[in-house]
């Protein structure tokens, strides 16, 4: 990736939004890249969690075996299937147990049909934008941001588009809303972004006032390229701005 668009956005976010952490980068990789793969947590772990120490600057490789969450792997390409019962899980069973997020096990059922398999290589990349360099090429741009932040990104997103659909907000766990949708959106060319992280099982392991948008990378470029010609530069983003003194810590 070109360090001098690297440079330029981390100019731009600094000036218009203060304070505002950084985002993250996924990319998918033949290699490891250099970075050591990421340990299997004992137990159920949620890869949001793994995702902190990615936030704080650390890289992370993850590889099928780094990922213990059925759910993940599905969602990050490692599984071609969801595991036996996944309908019940995510629904509820006879007994009545499960996550009750869907009515049904029915519902779950077609819900999924919309979903395909995407095809992968055998490493997911994860680094914080300022740690990218010129061998990276991500395929989308993942922001934890604050409401007042995702108004900005939200704006920019629909700044050069005319549909009402620039931003999307497909139902699903929260790592298919970082990775699953925004890289179907970078491969099928409709390049919307997402708004997620409203699965309350992986809300779990973030601050109560997050929510994550996530953009397709040949999106995010063209959006650098439009920041300085924006509603940024308005009187009314200056107010927003304004209120972005406190700094976010990363939990």
């Amino acid at each position: 990736m070109n360090k001098e668009l690297r440079d330029k956005f981390i100019s731009h976010w600094r000036k218009y939004f203060p304070n505002a952490e950084l985002p993250i980068t996924f990319q998918y990789s033949d290699d490891t890249m250099g970075i050591e793969k990421e340990k299997l947590f004992e137990g159920h772990h949620c890869i949001f969690a793994q995702l902190t120490k990615v936030r704080r600057g650390d890289s992370v490789c993850m590889q099928d075996e780094s990922v213990n969450c059925r759910g993940g792997k599905r969602y990050l390409g490692f599984s071609h299937t969801l595991f036996p019962g996944f309908e019940c899980f995510l629904s509820h069973d006879e007994a009545g147990e499960g996550e009750r997020y869907k009515r049904t096990p029915e519902l779950v059922t077609e819900c999924m049909k919309h979903l395909p398999f995407i095809s992968v290589k055998k490493n997911i990349i994860f680094k914080r934008w300022d740690r990218l360099n010129e061998e990276d090429a991500p395929q989308a741009v993942i922001f934890f941001a604050t409401p007042d932040v995702i108004s900005g990104l939200f704006t920019l997103t629909c700044f050069n588009n005319a549909a009402s659909d620039a931003v999307i907000t497909p139902f699903g766990a929260g790592c298919a809303s970082i990775v699953y949708h925004p890289y179907q959106e970078e491969l099928n060319g409709t390049k919307r972004a997402v708004l997620g992280l409203f699965d309350p099982s992986a809300r779990k392991f973030v601050k109560s006032d997050l929510f994550t948008f996530s953009i397709p990378f040949s999106k995010f470029v063209e959006m650098i390229d439009e920041m300085e010609e924006s509603f940024l530069i308005t009187d009314s983003w200056s107010i927003i701005k304004g209120r972005m003194g406190k700094v976010n810590q990363i939990e």
